[in-house]
């Protein structure tokens, strides 16, 4: 585990330097000034004097690195903690694996179905009771996952790490799902961590949020930023009444080009592509406050824990709760490759089988294109759904490729063109376009049908998904009908000296 992190994108700095006029990667909420703190040695000094602390936090976060770093920093001012692991008091990792396995979708790549289960789930409620504090400790703290659930009085901590962050993790096998005891393969960490862990941790994170005394950001491997409980409840609600930027994160794919890596030149160059920038994709993006120049990132649900109500409105959040629903994300296959062919599933469909609240209502608006650009939406007017079936499956079992042309229907892209792609409609970007995705999406939902024979990254195929695929398409969106009632057609409403006012009907 000597590698931390496989990427080659940059890690949150600690300190912000000036964006100036271009892209801002690091968009801050301002906490006000002295608020932000950036050493072991002024966190160890808040510490000392509260008899008992309780270190608590996300998986994915190196609990050994920052106990060690705490450690030391504990010793420059004459302080001698005792230490408790929460994790003694974890069940066997046979026991844990054995109650989530069905919900981890067994050989499925991509898909389980959300876990219903509690962080004291995975604990021996007897070996947790049984950790107690030393009465005769300078000072005392438990640390780890849970440590909440131990019970003691004291001084909480919470350690938070993005979500992207822990992915680039789990690729260098620097760290283990929650309750495992090894590194498995990226993809199938992803797996475990979306439909198991997230949800879980995220429950807890949830319960703990109004009594967190201090939130520690804990991406980077020996530097931390750190901040009182107060201030960033308060930020928090700050936040919720006021515009502000998620984090965003950004990452090569597949088919993707060269459009967002050469605009955005603040970026990490030596990558192949930019397939993706993820905007808002808020299972995964994170918050940033800055104090000063300091910046601190926390997980953007802290947000929608704290006042989810002020930032999505009464009847959204009576509908989602704390899930926010609304996705936006650039596309970028400049000089790249086609999407791939695919569709997403309808809400009765996802509910029943993956345990999701909503699904995915897309749209494309079209930022860039070329001449030979085109949205691939619905299906040619002759489609027969038994035959196109059949010519998926033979193009994946024999290699071969797909006649697109004979059934899937192609909109020339234009800049500013809106395409609306409710679920069960048949879609992929081709080449040579900037898209915005605007959708309500849970997040990883994509049936692929057809990939054009190509490879990921990794040099694999990337999985499709043909068989649910035709469970949710919708072979009446064809033709004329998709012109009329999935391609936008403008109509200028006004203008004036410098700007124009359309209706997108």
């Amino acid at each position: 585990m000597s590698v931390l992190r496989k990427t080659t994108q940059y890690i949150l700095p600690v300190e912000k330097e000036e964006a100036g006029d271009t892209y801002d990667i690091y968009p801050v909420f301002d906490l006000g000034e002295g608020r932000i703190f950036s050493d072991y040695v002024s966190l160890a000094r808040r510490m000392a004097g509260n008899g008992n602390v309780i270190i608590d936090g996300y998986a994915g976060v190196r609990f050994d690195i920052f106990i060690g770093e705490l450690g030391k920093a504990f010793s420059s001012i004459g302080v001698q903690p005792v230490w408790w692991n929460v994790g003694a008091a974890m069940k066997a990792v046979s026991d844990i694996d054995a109650m989530i396995e069905p919900y981890l979708g067994g050989d499925d790549p991509i898909f389980g179905f959300r876990a219903p289960f509690q962080v004291c789930d995975y604990f021996d409620a007897g070996r947790l009771a049984a950790i107690r504090p030393d009465e005769n400790a300078q000072l005392n703290i438990i640390y780890g996952p849970g440590a909440a659930l131990a019970g003691w009085d004291g001084l909480l901590v919470y350690i938070d790490i993005p979500k992207n962050e822990i992915q680039f993790r789990a690729r260098a096998a620097s760290i283990t799902n929650f309750g495992a005891s090894e590194p498995a393969a990226p993809k199938k960490m992803y797996k475990r961590f979306y439909f198991v862990d997230w949800i879980v941790l995220n429950r807890h994170k949830k319960a703990l949020m109004p009594d967190i005394d201090i939130f520690v950001d804990g991406q980077r491997e020996t530097d931390i930023t750190w901040a009182s409980g107060d201030d960033i409840r308060r930020g928090l609600r700050e936040m919720s009444e006021n515009g502000f930027r998620v984090r965003p994160w950004f990452e090569p794919g597949a088919w993707g080009g060269q459009w967002i890596k050469n605009h955005i030149r603040s970026l990490a160059q030596d990558v192949p592509n930019y397939a993706w920038s993820f905007e808002l994709i808020v299972p995964e993006n994170g918050l940033i406050f800055g104090s000063g120049k300091k910046m601190l990132e926390i997980s953007f649900d802290s947000v929608m824990y704290e006042a989810g109500r002020n930032v999505v409105g009464s009847e959204c959040y009576r509908e989602y709760g704390d899930e926010f629903p609304i996705r936006m994300d650039y596309l970028d296959n400049f000089d790249g490759r086609n999407l791939s062919i695919q569709c997403h599933p309808h809400k009765e469909f996802i509910q029943k089988n993956f345990g999701e609240v909503l699904t995915q209502e897309e749209t494309y608006y079209i930022l860039d294109t070329c001449p030979d650009s085109v949205v691939y939406l619905g299906f040619q007017e002759d489609i027969v759904p038994s035959e196109f079936e059949k010519a998926l499956n033979d193009s994946f079992h024999n290699g071969t490729p797909l006649d697109v042309k004979r059934y899937i229907n192609a909109e020339k892209a234009h800049k500013h063109d809106l395409f609306l792609i409710p679920p069960g409609t048949l879609h992929s970007s081709g080449r040579n376009n900037l898209v915005l995705e605007i959708s309500t999406t849970p997040y990883i939902f994509t049936f692929k049908m057809y990939d054009w024979l190509a490879l990921d990254l990794d040099g694999k195929p990337r999985p499709l998904n043909i068989s649910r695929a035709m469970q949710n398409l919708c072979f009446d969106r064809k033709g004329e009908k998709i012109r009329k009632e999935h391609v936008c057609h403008p109509v200028l409403m006004e203008k004036g000296a410098g700007w124009e006012l359309w209706h997108m009907p």
